[in-house]
Formats: structure tokens, sequence, C-alpha cells
């Protein structure tokens, strides 16, 4: 296996199942490596002396000299990353990796070399990446486990770059890796990232004939297969052939995902197909097939009065048959759609001593929704004569910690202003800023 590893580097072996097919814009890998204050400082300073190679050099071993493995390797993957903020800087990825390498803690780590690669490659820096390819395949020598697992992380790492000379190739040398290996782990494993990768290129098609050679092959397609080709022709717009995979899923015995329905959904609310989208909703619910919080996120984050509603909401409808009232056409149908599904129940807490309503994982329009939902629904538990009043009422909404802007919380926001339209007597809780909490006697008088 080392001489085809070899080969691969001097060679590009045409791809047996490749076509072009024209480029669309598809949706953002989203990676996010979360840096320090150290390296944060680390890369300011970087970045204000990076025309001057001596002094980069030196700030870059003194940061190395004073940092845990974790600042540095996090540091370094933060270069690595196609959404770093600081692109200028990738240059320095090589050199900073280089010293790491020099460092007592030191592990080799696979994934990390194939970033590397994929950087270096996406730089016009081919003979580096090379040589770094050549090196790892020496160390490896025959073992073909570890063998397929680092072209994997190549085909993964190429992908995210959108690297496609790079893609093809690495694509390459893991067809030739399966067609000459008996092991099924192998074939597998080249099989699933081929796949994965050709869909985050936007080439589904070249994907969906790869399961096809997976029966040639007497392997069977998992279900990470199948969705990354649903994914792929549903970003692309490409619905018919999309149904037609989830058709194939269905007859696998992989029908009823609520995985896979959230990808249909998100696939028509990328292209505006809302009705497309009631519909879809409507089949789940016959199906039997549970809502999630994704499928709140996928629908809602498509809905254009809502979300329009939200950037400013001073005065957003606060009940359900407010927001109905509002909405026209098939905004309105996917909304209904919506509404009473167990994603309420499941983000509810209810007994003696709290009712507790939890946010976490919800995107705006989601949180919106699931509040108006919740507020209903304790009306109604209130109302009942069986009714346990709770000791405290309490949101749970977060800190921010995952928005776009760490530490500012568009949900929280959200809250805060509904129930100060509402009349709540709910407040942020000092002991915990991310909740907002209240008596349960004083939130059943303000609801009934």
């Amino acid at each position: 296996m080392g001489g085809l590893g070899s080969a691969q580097l001097s060679f590009s072996v045409a791809l047996p199942w490749r076509h072009d097919p024209p480029r669309h814009s598809k949706l953002p890998l989203q990676i996010q490596c979360a840096l320090t204050k150290q390296g944060q400082r680390f890369l300011t300073k970087l970045a204000a002396n990076a025309g001057n190679p001596s002094v980069a050099n030196k700030l870059i071993s003194k940061f190395l000299s004073t940092s845990p493995k974790s600042t540095a390797l996090t540091t370094l993957s933060y270069l690595l990353s196609p959404h770093t903020a600081h692109p200028h800087l990738s240059s320095l990825a090589l050199p900073m990796y280089s010293k790491i390498t020099e460092a007592s803690w030191f592990e080799w780590n696979p994934k990390l070399v194939a970033a590397l690669v994929a950087l270096l490659d996406k730089q016009g820096e081919q003979s580096q990446s090379e040589a770094l390819i050549s090196e790892t395949i020496s160390k490896l020598g025959n073992k073909e486990r570890e063998l397929v697992q680092f072209h994997c992380q190549l085909v993964e790492s190429h992908s995210k770059m959108s690297s496609k000379c790079g893609f093809d190739r690495a694509c390459t040398y893991l067809h030739q890796l399966l067609q000459n290996s008996s092991s099924v782990y192998v074939k597998r494993r080249a099989f699933e990232s081929m796949v994965g990768g050709l869909c985050a290129m936007d080439r589904p098609g070249e994907a969906d004939e790869l399961i096809e050679e997976m029966k040639v092959e007497g392997l069977k397609a998992s279900v990470f297969e199948f969705r990354s080709v649903v994914y792929g022709y549903g970003r692309l717009g490409m619905f018919e052939k999309m149904l037609k995979v989830v058709d194939q899923m269905e007859k696998q015995g992989f029908g009823d995902d609520t995985i896979c329905c959230n990808m249909v959904l998100s696939s028509y609310g990328a292209h505006n197909e809302l009705a497309a989208m009631a519909n879809w909703l409507r089949n789940m619910k016959d199906s039997s097939v549970p809502f999630s919080i994704r499928t709140y996120n996928s629908v809602l984050n498509s809905c254009p009065t809502i979300m329009a509603m939200l950037q400013e909401p001073k005065a957003v409808p606060c009940s359900v048959g407010e927001l109905s009232g509002v909405l026209d056409g098939d905004e309105a149908l996917v909304v209904k759609e919506l509404v009473g599904s167990v994603v309420v129940d499941e983000a509810m807490v209810w007994d003696s001593a709290e009712a507790k309503l939890d946010l976490h994982g919800m995107h705006l329009g989601s949180a919106y929704l699931v509040m108006l939902e919740w507020f209903e629904a304790m009306g109604n538990r209130f109302k009942s004569a069986e009714c346990v009043v709770p000791a405290e009422v309490v949101i749970v909404c977060g800190l921010g910690k995952h928005s776009s802007v760490r530490g500012e919380s568009p949900v929280k926001d959200l809250v805060k202003e509904m129930m100060h339209q509402m009349g709540s007597p709910m407040r942020i809780d000092r002991k915990n800023v991310g909740c907002f909490i209240a008596k349960g006697r004083a939130v059943k008088d303000w609801l009934c």
C-alpha cells in the first residue's frame, strides 16, 4: 500500500465516476475553534508583525514555550480553519506546526496533518503538501486502517477548503485503496468519506453513483451515505432526485427518520419552498415521525415574516392566535403544522418544585413560537382543578455562549422584550442571568 500512496504523488488518475456539474452556492460548513484569551492576544501580536518573518518566528516560539498543549493546538487549528478570522496569518501555520512537533508533549495527529496539507494545497504550496503526504505514508507503512483514516481526513479537509484538485487526488487514492483491499472496514470508511465529501463539494450525483458501486463491492449503504446524498441534492434544489433517495432509504429500512426529514425541510427552506415544507410536515405527522428542535429551527428560519418581526421585537404577536392572524398563505400553513407537537412538552418540566422551559438549542424563531405555545399550555394547566401550582416558574435561555457574537443572546433579548410587552412577573434571575424566574402563584395570576 505504501507504493500506491507514493505513486499518488506523481500522477493524477481520472476518477471513474467524475463529471462536472455546474457549481451552485452551498450552505457554509461552520467550523469554529474557540480561541483562548492567550491565543487571541498571540494572534493580535502576530498580525501586527506578520510582515517580519524573524519577529513572527520569535513570537511563535515564545507563545509555544509559555502555552499549555491545549492552547497551542487550539490556536493552530484556528489558523488551519477555512473560517478563520485571520486568513492573512494562514501562511504561518506550517512554521507553527513545525515548532509544535519539537515540543516534548507533541503526539503525531493525522487529522492535524490532513488539515495542514489541505491548507498548503489551497495556497499553491503543492510541493510542501506532497512532502507531508509522503512523510505520512512512509510513517504508516502498510497499515491499511491508518492509511484509510488519514486519506479520509484528507478528503474531509480538502472539501472544507473547497479545493477540487486536492479533493480529487485524495478520492483517487481512496478509490484505489478500496479496490486493492479485502478489508470490509477499509472499503466502508473509504466509501463513507468519498460520499460525504462529494456531497459537501456539491457533487451528489457522483456520490449517488458510489452508493450503486457499493452494491457491486457487496456493501450495503448506511444511513450516513443516504442522508449525505439527500442533503446534497436538496441543497442544490434537485428535489426530485432528493425524494427518490428518500424512497430508497425507506425501502432499505431507514424510514421514519427525523434527521433525514429535517434535511428535506432545510432544503425546501433554503429555496423558499414553503408550500412543499408544509406538505412535508404533514407527511411527517401522518407517518408518526416526531418533530425535534431542529425541525422547528429548519422551518422557522425560512419564514420571512416571522424572522423580519424578530429583528426588532418591539411589538411581536404574543399568542399563537395573534401570530396566525398576521401570517399569510404558506407561512401560516407551516406554523399551523408545527403547533401542538411534542417539542414543547419535551422542552418543559412541570412538578411541585418548578415549571421550567429550556430554550437551549433553539434559534430565535423556534424560541419565539415555543414560548407562545408554552404560555398557552401553562394557562390551560393552571385552569385545571387538578393543577399543582409549582413553587417557581423558570425560562432558561442561556448566556449567548453559542451565539454568533459570544456573550450576546438574541433569545434572551427576545424573552426580555416579550416579558415586558406582556406584563409578565418573570424577571432575570440574579443568581443565574441566563434565566428568567418568578413565583408560580404570580405566574398563575398573570395567565389566568
